[in-house]
């Protein structure tokens, strides 16, 4: 088993990338939906939630109201903090249920938005990111999501930077350009993950993190 760790800033593509990797055959454990799976009505994670920040972050259907509880952990780090320190253990503990039922051979594939600001990159054999400039997340979030500017860079702002990303990056994956230009680089990507899955396979171990590059 080769296990990735698959980040990238907000507007950088990162969903897209992991899409088409799934295509190709990788086990995608997407830290997002399991995010969401865990505040799910009537899980422990939920009650959590709602202990710390009010019933106020509830909908009128008891479920989790995230652009209000986004208002108010986006906007105060402390708060977001609280959050996270909820919410991230659940998500790594069924994480590694999916990894383990993947099974030996498997290309896994983490898609983690928030690898970098957590230190997580020395749980993964590499790291791939998904690279864009500043100005292109935030024209992509306020033109294709339809984000408000302020809140798109408030939500930029809590995220790591694009040095700190870039800094933990195995492998590279520009997407600053069009959508077209994307895919050939993750087909290259994929080539170089199963010629790594085979490395490994044969020497019994798993490949080592390496340095940064293109």
């Amino acid at each position: 088993m080769l296990k990735v760790g698959l980040t990238g800033g907000i507007g950088a593509g990162k969903s897209e990338v992991s899409r088409l990797l799934a295509g190709y055959g990788a086990v995608v454990v997407d830290a997002d939906r399991i995010a969401r799976e865990v505040v799910e009505p009537g899980t422990p994670g939920l009650a959590a939630v709602v202990a710390a920040f009010g019933e106020s972050v509830l909908t009128s259907e008891g479920r989790l109201d995230r652009p209000k509880l986004g208002s108010i952990v986006f906007a105060d780090p402390a708060k977001l903090q609280t959050l996270n320190a909820i919410v991230h253990p659940l998500v790594g503990a069924r994480s590694a249920e999916l990894e383990a039922a993947a099974g030996a051979g498997a290309i896994v594939v983490h898609d983690v938005p928030l690898l970098a600001e957590n230190g997580l990159a020395p749980l993964y054999d590499l790291v791939v990111v998904v690279d864009a400039a500043p100005q292109t997340q935030l024209a992509r979030l306020t033109g294709l999501r339809g984000m408000a500017e302020d809140e798109a860079r408030a939500r930029m702002a809590a995220q790591a930077t694009r040095e700190q990303r870039l800094a933990v990056a195995t492998l590279v994956i520009d997407n600053d350009g069009p959508l077209e230009a994307l895919e050939p680089q993750v087909r290259k990507v994929w080539a170089e993950l199963k010629e790594r899955e085979a490395a490994a396979g044969a020497s019994g171990g798993h490949g080592a993190p390496g340095a940064a590059g293109a």
